[in-house]
Protein backbone atom coordinates (compact mmCIF):
# COMPACT_ATOMS: atom_id res chain seq x y z
CA UNK A 1 0.00 0.00 0.00
CA UNK A 2 2.12 3.22 -1.33
CA UNK A 3 1.00 6.81 -0.94
CA UNK A 4 2.25 9.26 -3.12
CA UNK A 5 2.80 12.20 -1.14
CA UNK A 6 5.20 14.56 -2.37
CA UNK A 7 4.64 17.90 -2.25
CA UNK A 8 5.27 21.18 -4.42
CA UNK A 9 8.22 22.90 -3.04
CA UNK A 10 6.84 25.77 -2.93
CA UNK A 11 4.06 25.27 -0.56
CA UNK A 12 3.98 24.22 2.93
CA UNK A 13 6.88 25.93 4.17
CA UNK A 14 7.33 26.47 8.06
CA UNK A 15 7.82 30.46 7.46
CA UNK A 16 8.79 30.60 11.02
CA UNK A 17 11.95 28.72 10.29
CA UNK A 18 14.86 29.86 9.32
CA UNK A 19 16.01 29.49 5.32
CA UNK A 20 17.41 25.82 5.01
CA UNK A 21 18.00 24.23 1.69
CA UNK A 22 14.99 22.28 -0.44
CA UNK A 23 16.24 19.00 1.27
CA UNK A 24 15.08 20.58 4.43
CA UNK A 25 11.42 22.02 3.13
CA UNK A 26 9.15 21.36 5.99
CA UNK A 27 5.96 19.32 4.55
CA UNK A 28 2.86 18.92 6.57
CA UNK A 29 -0.09 17.15 5.19
CA UNK A 30 -3.81 19.01 4.75
CA UNK A 31 -4.87 16.00 7.27
CA UNK A 32 -3.72 18.03 10.25
CA UNK A 33 -5.53 21.04 9.63
CA UNK A 34 -8.73 18.97 9.09
CA UNK A 35 -8.57 17.06 12.42
CA UNK A 36 -8.82 17.56 16.05
CA UNK A 37 -5.64 16.91 18.31
CA UNK A 38 -6.27 15.94 21.29
CA UNK A 39 -3.90 18.62 23.39
CA UNK A 40 -4.63 16.31 26.92
CA UNK A 41 -2.35 13.38 25.91
CA UNK A 42 1.03 14.05 25.22
CA UNK A 43 3.60 11.78 22.48
CA UNK A 44 5.42 9.22 24.12
CA UNK A 45 7.93 8.86 21.33
CA UNK A 46 8.95 12.19 20.55
CA UNK A 47 8.09 15.15 22.51
CA UNK A 48 7.88 17.37 18.99
CA UNK A 49 5.03 14.84 18.30
CA UNK A 50 1.67 15.09 18.45
CA UNK A 51 -1.87 12.87 18.96
CA UNK A 52 -4.52 13.07 16.66
CA UNK A 53 -8.02 11.63 17.22
CA UNK A 54 -9.71 9.90 14.11
CA UNK A 55 -13.34 9.27 15.40
CA UNK A 56 -16.02 7.41 12.83
CA UNK A 57 -19.05 5.67 12.34
CA UNK A 58 -20.04 3.48 10.25
CA UNK A 59 -23.42 1.14 9.92
CA UNK A 60 -24.50 -2.66 10.79
CA UNK A 61 -27.47 -4.01 9.21
CA UNK A 62 -29.44 -6.11 12.10
CA UNK A 63 -32.39 -8.39 10.93
CA UNK A 64 -35.18 -8.98 13.04
CA UNK A 65 -34.89 -12.43 14.07
CA UNK A 66 -38.83 -13.21 13.88
CA UNK A 67 -38.86 -12.82 10.62
CA UNK A 68 -35.64 -13.42 8.97
CA UNK A 69 -35.47 -13.12 5.06
CA UNK A 70 -39.12 -14.11 4.32
CA UNK A 71 -41.23 -11.31 4.85
CA UNK A 72 -44.65 -12.44 3.88
CA UNK A 73 -47.54 -12.47 5.78
CA UNK A 74 -47.51 -14.84 9.06
CA UNK A 75 -50.11 -15.20 11.56
CA UNK A 76 -49.62 -16.73 15.38
CA UNK A 77 -52.21 -19.57 16.85
CA UNK A 78 -54.30 -17.34 17.85
CA UNK A 79 -54.74 -15.92 14.18
CA UNK A 80 -53.63 -12.52 15.16
CA UNK A 81 -51.12 -10.97 12.31
CA UNK A 82 -47.40 -11.06 13.11
CA UNK A 83 -45.83 -7.58 11.90
CA UNK A 84 -42.34 -8.23 10.01
CA UNK A 85 -40.16 -5.78 11.38
CA UNK A 86 -37.73 -4.53 8.63
CA UNK A 87 -33.75 -4.41 9.18
CA UNK A 88 -32.73 -2.19 11.97
CA UNK A 89 -29.74 0.02 11.19
CA UNK A 90 -27.26 0.29 13.85
CA UNK A 91 -24.39 2.61 14.07
CA UNK A 92 -21.22 1.76 15.87
CA UNK A 93 -18.82 4.05 16.91
CA UNK A 94 -15.03 3.91 17.77
CA UNK A 95 -12.26 6.69 18.14
CA UNK A 96 -8.30 6.26 16.64
CA UNK A 97 -5.71 8.36 18.44
CA UNK A 98 -2.51 7.90 17.22
CA UNK A 99 0.78 9.67 17.59
CA UNK A 100 2.67 11.11 14.60
CA UNK A 101 4.59 14.22 13.36
CA UNK A 102 3.12 17.55 12.67
CA UNK A 103 5.56 18.12 9.59
CA UNK A 104 8.89 16.61 8.17
CA UNK A 105 11.49 16.64 5.73
CA UNK A 106 10.00 14.83 2.21
CA UNK A 107 12.32 11.99 3.05
CA UNK A 108 10.26 11.50 6.57
CA UNK A 109 6.66 11.64 5.36
CA UNK A 110 5.87 8.62 6.21
CA UNK A 111 5.71 9.98 9.99
CA UNK A 112 2.41 11.92 9.23
CA UNK A 113 -1.41 10.96 8.01
CA UNK A 114 -2.15 10.88 4.62
CA UNK A 115 -5.77 11.32 2.87
CA UNK A 116 -5.08 7.71 1.09
CA UNK A 117 -4.85 5.99 5.13
CA UNK A 118 -8.00 7.19 5.33
CA UNK A 119 -9.51 6.40 1.79
CA UNK A 120 -8.19 2.84 2.58
CA UNK A 121 -9.65 2.87 6.36
CA UNK A 122 -13.27 4.02 4.75
CA UNK A 123 -12.56 1.19 2.54
CA UNK A 124 -12.51 -1.47 5.15
CA UNK A 125 -14.65 -0.27 7.44
CA UNK A 126 -16.78 -1.04 4.73
CA UNK A 127 -15.86 -4.05 3.12
CA UNK A 128 -13.43 -5.48 6.18
CA UNK A 129 -15.92 -8.09 7.86
CA UNK A 130 -16.11 -10.38 4.51
CA UNK A 131 -12.98 -9.46 3.05
CA UNK A 132 -10.46 -9.93 6.20
CA UNK A 133 -12.29 -12.28 8.32
CA UNK A 134 -9.67 -15.24 9.16
CA UNK A 135 -7.22 -13.53 6.86
CA UNK A 136 -3.39 -12.30 7.65
CA UNK A 137 -3.35 -8.85 6.58
CA UNK A 138 0.82 -7.31 5.18
CA UNK A 139 0.82 -3.73 4.81
CA UNK A 140 3.44 -2.55 3.04
CA UNK A 141 3.89 1.52 3.42
CA UNK A 142 2.01 1.69 6.30
CA UNK A 143 3.29 4.84 7.96
CA UNK A 144 2.64 5.62 11.44
CA UNK A 145 0.04 2.44 11.03
CA UNK A 146 -3.39 3.88 10.91
CA UNK A 147 -4.58 1.66 7.90
CA UNK A 148 -3.28 -1.15 9.94
CA UNK A 149 -5.05 0.09 13.22
CA UNK A 150 -8.97 -0.13 11.26
CA UNK A 151 -7.74 -3.73 9.29
CA UNK A 152 -6.63 -5.26 13.06
CA UNK A 153 -10.65 -4.82 13.57
CA UNK A 154 -11.38 -7.31 11.47
CA UNK A 155 -8.04 -9.58 10.25
CA UNK A 156 -6.78 -12.33 12.48
CA UNK A 157 -2.86 -10.52 11.81
CA UNK A 158 -1.85 -7.77 10.39
CA UNK A 159 1.64 -7.16 9.70
CA UNK A 160 2.51 -3.60 8.89
CA UNK A 161 6.31 -2.09 7.52
CA UNK A 162 7.18 1.97 6.87
CA UNK A 163 8.31 2.65 3.06
CA UNK A 164 7.85 5.59 0.93
CA UNK A 165 10.13 7.12 -1.42
CA UNK A 166 10.81 7.43 -4.70
CA UNK A 167 14.13 5.75 -4.62
CA UNK A 168 12.59 2.88 -3.30
CA UNK A 169 9.27 2.58 -5.17
CA UNK A 170 10.94 -0.11 -7.31
CA UNK A 171 12.31 -2.02 -3.66
CA UNK A 172 8.32 -1.92 -3.25
CA UNK A 173 7.31 -2.94 -6.53
CA UNK A 174 10.12 -6.15 -6.45
CA UNK A 175 8.87 -6.82 -2.94
CA UNK A 176 4.89 -6.91 -4.39
CA UNK A 177 5.98 -9.39 -7.12
CA UNK A 178 7.72 -12.04 -4.65
CA UNK A 179 5.01 -11.97 -2.55
CA UNK A 180 2.36 -12.40 -5.68
CA UNK A 181 3.78 -14.95 -7.01
CA UNK A 182 4.12 -17.30 -3.93
CA UNK A 183 1.04 -19.31 -3.47
CA UNK A 184 -1.76 -19.42 -2.32
CA UNK A 185 -3.89 -16.07 -4.43
CA UNK A 186 -3.33 -13.12 -3.00
CA UNK A 187 -5.21 -9.93 -3.40
CA UNK A 188 -3.48 -6.35 -2.59
CA UNK A 189 -4.91 -2.73 -2.19
CA UNK A 190 -2.91 0.49 -3.65
CA UNK A 191 -4.01 3.54 -1.87
CA UNK A 192 -2.41 6.62 -3.48
CA UNK A 193 -3.03 10.39 -4.16
CA UNK A 194 -1.68 12.10 -7.04
CA UNK A 195 0.78 14.87 -6.37
CA UNK A 196 0.78 17.88 -8.79
CA UNK A 197 3.82 19.87 -9.46
CA UNK A 198 4.65 22.09 -12.20
CA UNK A 199 7.76 21.45 -13.99
CA UNK A 200 9.60 23.11 -16.30
CA UNK A 201 10.99 19.76 -18.68
CA UNK A 202 6.53 19.28 -18.88
CA UNK A 203 5.41 23.00 -18.90
CA UNK A 204 2.76 22.08 -17.33
CA UNK A 205 1.26 20.12 -13.97
CA UNK A 206 1.77 16.75 -13.78
CA UNK A 207 2.33 13.57 -10.77
CA UNK A 208 6.33 12.04 -11.10
CA UNK A 209 5.58 10.00 -8.25
CA UNK A 210 2.10 8.12 -9.46
CA UNK A 211 3.01 7.80 -12.87
CA UNK A 212 6.77 6.43 -11.94
CA UNK A 213 4.51 3.99 -9.93
CA UNK A 214 2.16 2.69 -12.68
CA UNK A 215 5.44 2.98 -14.86
CA UNK A 216 7.06 0.63 -12.80
CA UNK A 217 3.55 -1.84 -11.71
CA UNK A 218 3.23 -2.26 -15.71
CA UNK A 219 7.07 -3.33 -16.09
CA UNK A 220 6.47 -6.04 -13.57
CA UNK A 221 3.50 -7.15 -14.63
CA UNK A 222 4.82 -7.51 -18.15
CA UNK A 223 7.09 -9.93 -16.91
CA UNK A 224 6.14 -13.63 -17.97
CA UNK A 225 5.40 -14.83 -14.07
CA UNK A 226 3.32 -11.88 -13.41
CA UNK A 227 1.32 -11.34 -16.73
CA UNK A 228 -1.86 -13.39 -14.59
CA UNK A 229 -2.18 -10.45 -12.68
CA UNK A 230 -5.35 -8.68 -12.58
CA UNK A 231 -5.29 -4.82 -12.10
CA UNK A 232 -7.87 -2.81 -11.97
CA UNK A 233 -8.72 0.34 -10.76
CA UNK A 234 -11.41 0.28 -7.85
CA UNK A 235 -14.18 2.89 -7.52
CA UNK A 236 -14.29 4.88 -4.68
CA UNK A 237 -17.92 5.53 -4.19
CA UNK A 238 -18.08 3.56 -1.11
CA UNK A 239 -19.41 5.69 2.40
CA UNK A 240 -17.19 7.70 4.02
CA UNK A 241 -16.76 7.18 7.67
CA UNK A 242 -13.64 9.17 8.69
CA UNK A 243 -13.28 13.58 8.54
CA UNK A 244 -11.41 14.15 5.55
CA UNK A 245 -11.57 15.40 1.74
CA UNK A 246 -11.84 12.92 -0.63
CA UNK A 247 -10.26 14.86 -3.25
CA UNK A 248 -10.71 13.48 -6.92
CA UNK A 249 -6.68 12.81 -6.89
CA UNK A 250 -7.34 10.41 -4.49
CA UNK A 251 -7.04 7.04 -6.24
CA UNK A 252 -7.47 3.10 -5.38
CA UNK A 253 -6.20 0.01 -7.22
CA UNK A 254 -6.56 -3.87 -6.78
CA UNK A 255 -4.03 -6.38 -7.97
CA UNK A 256 -4.83 -10.12 -7.84
CA UNK A 257 -2.70 -12.66 -8.11
CA UNK A 258 -3.08 -16.42 -9.96
CA UNK A 259 -0.39 -18.61 -8.36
Amino acid sequence: MLEDKRRQKTRNIDASRPMMSSDEYQITSEIHQEINRDSTEKPSLATENVVSRFPFKYALNIESSECGTNCGVMMDEDGDLIVCRKPVLMQKEGIIAIEHSYSTTLDLVGRQIWRGALLLGDFLLHYGSSLLQDHTVLELGSGVGFTSIVAAMFASEVICTVIYDNDVTEAFVNTLQRILRTPPDKTVYIALEKRYVFTVADFDSVAPCYEYFLQCLQKAQAKPLDSQWEVEQVPIDFPQYFNYERVKELVLWRIISKC
